[in-house]
């Protein structure tokens, strides 16, 4: 299909005081998990219980940068990385039992297939389209995750492409919608990588320590395991808060 044209919307979102954005991937059973990207339905709801508890309410990425540039606040950005299956029976309806949505990052070239870029732990099923499909029909927003989970700072020109504008094209079949965001894998850009996502028409794009990059294309997130409790969580908040509280702001021009 032929990419969606118009320019991204312009975003600007105080760097002062930038909003926190989580990152999970499976819900499931942590037991074998040697990177430590699993947590448990049960404590998933831990977690979100005491977001609430401190007044903050999960959502996806684009309501979180629509309401923080709006000056709203209370919001915390959740998001599922790599579009696992068990996202449709484990993690959502505790984000609903606590009126929370997400964005969940998935991957259209591997529909139904399984984490093969993870050397070590178990395979773990990914979402299929009817997946992806019941994704969004449960009010969660769809975001690109690329095509196959590579790692695009070392990839062709052509082959990023099919990377990022081919994913979104890919999704817009699925969905029937095109994503707004993107996120990278491994959490790793760079300029060319993040110029990409620009031009394939992308209103944002997630990593995790972004380092020298910046703006809504380069949005820095925090990391959450199955060991995070109250105590942890807090200390992460507070990291994040100290490292994004540097002041100015950022528009849809200063990805890098």
């Amino acid at each position: 299909m032929a990419a969606d044209t118009s320019p991204p919307r312009a975003r600007t979102i105080p760097l002062r005081s930038q909003p926190w954005i989580l990152t999970y991937h499976s819900v499931s059973d942590p037991t074998d998990d040697p990177y430590g990207i699993t947590v448990s339905a049960d404590r998933l709801d831990q977690q979100l219980t005491w977001l609430r508890r401190r007044g903050l309410t999960g959502v996806g990425v684009t309501a979180l940068l629509d309401a923080w540039a709006t000056g709203k606040r209370g919001l915390v950005g959740l998001t599922f990385d790599d579009g696992y299956a068990d996202f449709v029976d484990e993690a959502l309806p505790v984000l609903l039992a606590h009126g929370c949505a997400a964005t969940v990052f998935v991957l259209p070239g591997r529909p139904g297939g399984s984490n093969a870029w993870d050397p070590l732990g178990p395979r773990r099923p990914l979402l299929n389209e009817e997946g992806i499909r019941t994704v969004a029909a449960a009010g969660m927003e769809v975001g690109s995750h690329g095509i196959l989970h590579q790692d695009l700072t070392a990839l062709s020109d052509d082959e990023l492409r099919r990377e990022t504008l081919g994913s979104r094209d890919a999704l817009r079949r699925i969905t029937g919608q095109a994503p707004s965001g993107f996120c990278y894998p491994y959490g790793t850009a760079d300029l060319r990588v993040t110029e990409s996502v620009r031009e394939a028409g992308y209103t944002y794009g997630c990593a995790l320590s972004p380092g020298a990059l910046s703006g809504p294309l380069a949005l820095p997130r925090t990391h959450i395991s199955h060991a995070d409790q109250g105590a942890r969580m807090r200390a992460k908040e507070i990291r994040h808060r100290l490292r994004y509280r540097s002041a100015g702001t950022m528009g849809p021009g200063d990805a890098g």
